[in-house]
């Protein structure tokens, strides 16, 4: 581990997997509660089209990523609940539209392109000292907004309709919460790509999920999970070759499938939630 840490390229890429493990286990404890994951994967892909915009114009790809991604999420549940079409109609439209603007833009690229090839599969070791303060600056804002109403987020994922009889903006705080996992898949892009960060905000909270018995007991399961996935996936790609992001989704699987075993042995029942 102290070889490990001799260079700075994967000092820097511990610290963004370490920020990037903690963040997606959070939002991914709420997206699971909310039963969001489709809606999780859909913008990732819808935000390909923001991030060909960024490498067309010279623009860093994260920042117009995340505003494709956070417009899409915010998109999609005000669309839902104006109109007739649920969350998942309306993010499978963005999902082709997106897709389909990114492809059109990539397929205008002359030559070989390394960062459109990162940003599909992700390269943690090239993460930047910007993208690292990108990162945290992101994990800063979500932890604080689920700070500050971590008991009215749990009471929309519960019951939508008790909440707002109860007095709670329910539609600012699902917007909020929408706007959180738009934000948390694009600044993970860096560590497993487009392609992949969806397993980041739904395997952690599953686990959890399968696992407890108790709000607390999932919210804490789910932020194990996510930093031994993102941290012993860094790890596992260092000393054999395999891809770090594909390394991550590997470790988070398996920890998900033992959630599964383990399940059946403590005898977990979702009545005691």
């Amino acid at each position: 581990m102290s070889e490990l840490l001799s260079f700075g390229f994967m000092r820097q890429a511990l610290a963004a997997a370490i920020l990037v493990g903690l963040l997606c286990s959070a939002v991914s404890f709420f997206v699971v509660l909310k039963r969001l994951s489709f809606l999780g994967a859909g913008i990732s892909h819808t935000a390909l089209g923001g991030m060909a915009i960024g490498l067309v114009f010279g623009v860093n790809p994260i920042l117009t990523g995340c505003l494709f991604a956070v417009g899409a999420a915010m998109a999609a549940g005000s669309i839902s609940r104006i109109g007739k079409l649920s969350e998942d109609t309306v993010i499978g439209i963005f999902y082709a539209s997106g897709m389909a603007l990114g492809i059109a833009l990539i397929s205008t690229f002359k030559g070989y392109y390394p960062e459109l090839f990162s940003l599909l599969f992700g390269n943690i070791l090239a993460v930047s000292t910007q993208e690292l303060l990108i990162i945290a600056g992101a994990l800063v804002l979500i932890l604080l907004f689920f700070t500050l109403f971590f008991k009215e987020l749990l009471a929309i994922c519960f019951d939508e309709e008790m909440a707002m009889a109860g007095g709670l903006p329910v539609r600012a705080l699902y917007l909020g919460l929408l706007a959180a996992m738009g934000l948390a898949v694009m600044v993970s892009v860096q560590l497993v790509g487009a392609v992949l960060v969806a397993a980041l905000i739904v395997i952690p909270g599953a686990t959890g999920y399968r696992l407890c018995a108790n709000y607390r007991g999932m919210l804490a399961v789910s932020l194990v999970t996510g930093l031994l996935g993102s941290v012993g996936g860094l790890v596992l790609s260092y000393f054999y070759p395999v891809p770090p992001g594909a390394a991550i989704v590997l470790i988070l699987t398996v920890l998900f499938a033992a959630s599964l075993l383990l399940r059946r042995r403590l005898g977990v029942s979702k009545q005691d939630k």
